[in-house]
């Protein structure tokens, strides 16, 4: 079974090759196709992954051709996608320190999916994990549950943006729920949201493209994000 959902072909293979030169340079469609290309040099399967494979190493010889700083530039894309989906969610475990609390974060597992509202594409992404704070060797207040981030596209950029809201029926109420909320993504992406307090009392944890590129090296998230990010993108 193919790990994306549409297979490299050879004739797909050649036109990107032929759009090479002229899409390394703008940020968008050529980071995705390299990112999506190199992904499967390492995660296809026979045929798929051979193609890949041969289009990562026409990436690179041509962007050695175009000079230091495209080859670079397009080095650091191949070696991003190759690593997406080279972690797993389940069992992951990590501590972080936020506001000067410890948190421990434990993940049973996640999923992340497309769905459409109103002709729009957004991303789900869903993480059930135990969180709790540490007091010396002990880990007191651990709730269990489900955390949802949903994606969207928005303003004149087309920027790739996550949100969320804390919770008020959860131990210690939405101030504790975003402080857990945001030690789980900084766990898992190595970057920490934003918390956004409202004028009505909500508390809205916000995620930007840098966090998505953090949870696609997970196998149970990458495929969804790649093809998200494709599918939306505007170049």
């Amino acid at each position: 079974m193919c790990l994306f959902a549409s297979p490299f072909s050879t004739s797909l293979i050649m036109r990107l090759c032929t759009a090479l030169p002229h899409r390394l340079s703008t940020p968008h469609i050529s980071r995705v196709l390299m990112a999506y290309a190199a992904r499967l040099s390492v995660y296809g399967f026979g045929e798929q992954q051979r193609l890949a494979a041969e289009f990562v190493k026409y990436i690179l010889q041509r962007a050695e051709k175009a000079g230091k700083k495209v080859c670079e530039k397009a080095q650091k894309i191949i070696e991003e996608g190759m690593s997406r989906g080279s972690l797993t969610l389940k069992g992951f475990e990590m501590e972080v320190e936020m506001n000067g609390e410890k948190y421990k974060v434990k993940v049973i597992g996640g999923e992340a999916v497309e769905e459409d509202r109103d002709g729009r594409k957004l991303l789900r992404i869903r993480i059930t994990a135990e969180v709790g704070r540490v007091e010396g060797e002990h880990i007191v207040d651990r709730v269990v549950r489900e955390y949802t981030i949903t994606y969207g596209r928005y303003g004149k950029h087309n920027a790739a943006v996550g949100r969320a809201y804390a919770r008020t029926d959860v131990p210690g109420g939405r101030e504790a729920d975003a402080e857990r909320f945001s030690a789980l993504v900084e766990a898992l992406t190595g970057k920490r949201p934003r918390v956004c307090r409202m004028k009505d009392g909500k508390i809205m944890i916000e995620c930007y493209e840098g966090h998505l590129e953090g949870f696609a090296r997970y196998a149970e998230l990458a495929n969804a994000i790649m093809k998200w990010l494709k599918e939306t993108s505007r170049r």
